[in-house]
């Protein structure tokens, strides 16, 4: 049964959504690691852009890394200035890889999987170097931090590799007994034809689906504890603050009052020079 065009855009629309929350969760799931004014991570989203983009393509799999990647940058005030970048440097990676792989042969998928991740490295290190250099930085530091972000940089294009194959030729068998299939199918030059269709979502399909809204909530509550605590942290600073300033006025009056003068400090001496 093929799907009509409203149906198959209805059905790539919620597919996009579906592989960024996967994104999204993805970055979730992280070791982050300083690195002088940057900071780099290992983590899992690399993975789920590769999988985006071998599985539904390069446009569909692009957006949705892009997607899932920059909505993570948003919601993290470390990374919120990095995402126009990450979602232009994440969509190429998903649109590598989609674009590359045509057939489901083994070493193509793999290929593509490499080209997509090495294509994200390039821009990723490009913006580590650009990034140290804006800020002031020497050749030489922003060099250091390219070094360091190359390690974790291939680290996490290992890992995405290891674990976005596998899933890839996992998913799409898994798959086959549904609608979503021909979204698969259609990107490849050896079409496959598809089985009867029994409708959009499996178990797998849902079991995906529960972990990326699970995870996501997960994130969205920790982000918004650890705000509130930052805000009672600066309320009680603000406090403190105001405190000092009350108690230095009342000296002072006390001062002007006795008619004696106030002691001169350091800090003071230095302010009169």
């Amino acid at each position: 049964m093929t799907m009509t065009k409203q149906k198959k855009a209805l059905y790539r629309i919620i597919t996009v959504g579906l592989m960024a929350a996967l994104v999204f969760a993805g970055n979730y799931l992280q070791i982050k690691i300083p690195n002088g004014v940057l900071v780099t991570r290992i983590h899992l989203g690399n993975s789920m852009c590769l999988l985006a983009g071998l599985l539904f393509g390069g446009v569909s799999g692009g957006l949705a890394s892009g997607i899932g990647a920059g909505l993570y940058d948003l919601f993290d005030p470390v990374y919120i200035v990095s995402a126009p970048y990450t979602f232009i440097s994440k969509f190429a990676m998903g649109f590598t890889a989609g674009l590359l792989r045509k057939t489901n042969e083994k070493k193509r998928v793999i290929l593509s999987a490499i080209a997509g991740q090495v294509v994200y490295i390039v821009l990723y290190l490009l913006k580590s170097y650009v990034t140290i250099m804006i800020l002031g930085g020497t050749s030489q530091a922003a060099w250091a931090a390219v070094g360091t972000n190359a390690i974790t940089s291939t680290v996490n294009g290992v890992l995405a590799v290891v674990i976005a194959v596998p899933l890839y030729f996992l998913l799409r068998t898994a798959l086959k007994q549904t609608t979503i299939y021909q979204l698969i199918a259609e990107n490849d030059i050896d079409k496959d034809a598809p089985n009867e269709k029994k409708g959009y979502f499996n178990p797998l399909t849902v079991i995906l689906t529960i972990f990326a809204i699970v995870t996501t909530l997960i994130f969205t509550i920790d982000l918004a504890a650890t705000n509130k605590v930052k805000a009672k942290e600066a309320e009680k600073e603000q406090q403190y603050i105001d405190r000092i300033d009350e108690l230095e006025n009342q000296i002072t009056y006390l001062y002007d009052r006795l008619g004696v003068e106030m002691p001169v400090t350091e800090e003071t001496e230095e302010e009169t020079e």
